[in-house]
């Protein structure tokens, strides 16, 4: 039972059988030959492709070594491209954003400003920004949703007070947990960087993917002398990884036909929102599932002895439910479903968690994360095992 999809989706068989095909040709890109032109075409058709599935009419996407790289580059470029004076996130944040900000926002003579979130509903808002705000903050970060408690965040309206108080911020949004779990739409975010990882979407590791706006494309950033301004990519494209992301899309708007009622002439963007629409409801079902209960089984809302982080019911949860069983640790509660073949993961406030799990209150938790393709009777399954260490 994989219940630990904020770890690493499953991947697809087709992106991996794609990955294995342009693995094995000895062609490079900006070659005169046919095969190194059809190279090319995969990464200019995965580029379209990666646009399309963030939402994006604009800006440029381009591939790294991971999303925790993707993110460190461009933080650290929008630091040293902006005339402000401070940098302001969340203590919700993965280490993916806050360590960048921590390490160079002094060396560029700024100050660094974490705010707190809501730790009774696990989400940080745009009321929580506002005070760290001012006319010359340089750089503001945002996670779309936490990786720890499954919460995800109103990317919107925290961008638009930053907008209010500091128009020329650079916003930049850590999308790695969301991407998989709802829609992206970053033309309506007006923020300057996202980025998400193949591996969390569907695809493989070792590539991570990152838009950034016009604006942020062009200011001066770490690139080989003598590129136009707005490019980003260092040395020769992996094409598998371009075609892999294609093939997530294809996937993803697969999936819209057989959820929309006019698939016919629905258009890509479309199919793919209706897919993101169909998987969020499917993983809402696996939540209440999980918290309520089903097959007789109670759920962890239920349980005496198990505490659900963040509330039972949340408009926020995205297909991942953080609890703690009194008496037992979370890594000693995942290794008990792990010996019952149901796989979870302990989240500990080590470097990783501590800046969540530590305002919360916890040492550590088990986190189980869903997908659209995980069923009722795995969570059947995981109730079970949840009810007998929970002395039910």
């Amino acid at each position: 039972m994989f219940f630990e999809n904020a770890g690493g989706s499953l991947t697809l068989k087709a992106a991996v059988a794609r990955t294995a095909e342009l693995m094995s040709l000895p062609d490079n890109q900006g070659r005169s030959n046919v095969a190194s032109e059809a190279l090319m075409k995969i990464i200019a058709d995965g580029r379209d492709d990666m646009k399309l599935l963030l939402g994006a009419t604009t800006g440029e996407v381009f591939i790294g070594e991971s999303g925790t790289e993707l993110l460190g580059r461009l933080i650290r470029n929008a630091i040293f491209a902006s005339s402000g004076d401070g940098v302001v996130g969340s203590h919700l944040e993965h280490p993916a954003t806050y360590s960048p900000c921590r390490r160079w926002a002094p060396i560029a003579g700024m100050s660094y400003e974490q705010v707190d979130f809501d730790v009774h509903t696990s989400v940080v808002g745009a009321a929580h920004y506002t005070p760290a705000l001012t006319p010359s903050t340089a750089v503001a970060t945002i996670i779309h949703a936490s990786p720890v408690t499954g919460m995800h965040v109103d990317i919107a309206s925290i961008a638009a007070e930053i907008r209010r108080v500091s128009p020329e911020c650079f916003i930049i949004v850590d999308g790695i947990q969301h991407a998989a779990h709802g829609n992206v739409d970053i033309d309506a975010y007006g923020v300057d960087g996202y980025v998400v990882s193949g591996y969390k979407l569907f695809s493989r590791h070792n590539f991570g993917v990152a838009w950034v706006s016009d604006r942020l494309a062009n200011a001066p950033h770490d690139q080989l002398a003598g590129a136009p301004s707005n490019v980003w990519e260092l040395g020769t494209r992996d094409t598998s990884a371009y075609a892999a992301f294609s093939e997530v899309v294809r996937y993803l708007e697969w999936l819209g036909t057989q959820v929309s009622n006019d698939a016919r002439s629905a258009t890509p963007r479309q199919l793919v929102e209706a897919a993101a629409v169909a998987i969020r409801s499917q993983e809402h079902h696996l939540v209440n599932a999980m918290m309520w209960g089903t097959a007789g089984l109670a759920g962890l809302a239920q349980l005496e002895t198990v505490h659900v982080i963040g509330p039972d019911s949340s408009e926020h949860r995205s297909g991942m439910v953080s609890f703690t069983i009194d008496g037992m640790d979370g890594p000693t509660a995942v290794d008990a479903l792990n010996a019952d073949g149901v796989r979870t993961h302990a989240r500990k406030a080590d470097y990783y968690s501590a800046g969540v799990l530590t305002p919360l209150g916890i040492e550590s938790c088990v986190r189980a994360s869903m997908s659209h393709y995980n069923s009722l009777a795995e969570v059947e399954k995981f109730l079970a095992t949840v009810n007998r260490l929970a002395g039910s």
